[in-house]
């Protein structure tokens, strides 16, 4: 997070907390037309498998949080404010919370860039103090927090059912999905089968 987002999340997570819910971060997006302040909200950690974060859940932060940012007035210029859940590819705010997910992956844009990288996707293998260590390509990437732009987590499509597992060969291991032989389709199918959605990898825009 920016200076001015870490000063209006410091602002505005007691307002959230005292709704029962958990302010994960923020994105403060300055524009010449008008600037675009966005909060990430969930449950706390310990009520994560009994409930989820629901619209009633936004409605109640947005109103809370519209009429203490109206008082406090930490953003003089117009800006949309906008309340969300973390969704699957969610957003990740400071070492603490890249500690809750060890051992996913993540998708991470950094400040200044580090032996040559500014963005990279790899497994978050561990969390020291405020030192994030990443594994890319078997090997071990240390990124200090601090420099940590943004940073989102990359779903196990496969695991969620909405991509198709693959063998070593890179097919669908799916049975009944592995491709016929030449020569050997039934007339009755001759015409290509469209896939659906949920057969597609979800990055092959």
């Amino acid at each position: 997070m920016t200076d001015k987002a870490d000063e209006i999340a410091a602002l505005l997570a007691p307002t959230v907390s005292s709704l029962g819910l958990e302010l994960l971060g923020i994105e403060y997006l300055p524009a010449p037309g008008g600037a675009t302040l966005r909060l990430y909200i969930d449950v706390p950690p310990a009520e994560a498998d009994a409930r989820s974060v629901g619209i009633e859940d936004c409605e109640a932060v947005s109103r809370e949080v519209s009429a203490q940012l109206d008082v406090e007035d930490p953003i003089t210029s117009n800006y949309t404010l906008e309340v969300s859940s973390p969704g699957l590819d969610r957003p990740l705010f400071g070492a603490v919370q890249f500690a809750r997910f060890v051992g996913e992956s993540a998708k991470v844009t950094l400040k200044l860039p580090q032996d040559g990288r500014r963005r990279f996707q790899g497994a978050i293998a561990r969390v020291d103090n405020n030192q994030i260590v990443f594994a890319i390509d078997g090997v071990e990437f240390v990124v200090d927090a601090a420099n940590i732009d943004k940073a989102k987590l990359v779903p196990d499509w496969v695991a969620l059912g909405l991509a198709p597992a693959q063998d070593k060969s890179g097919r669908d291991a799916r049975p009944g999905k592995q491709k016929k032989p030449a020569g050997k389709t039934p007339a009755s199918k001759k015409n290509p089968t469209t896939k659906t959605a949920a057969e597609q990898s979800p990055d092959a825009e």
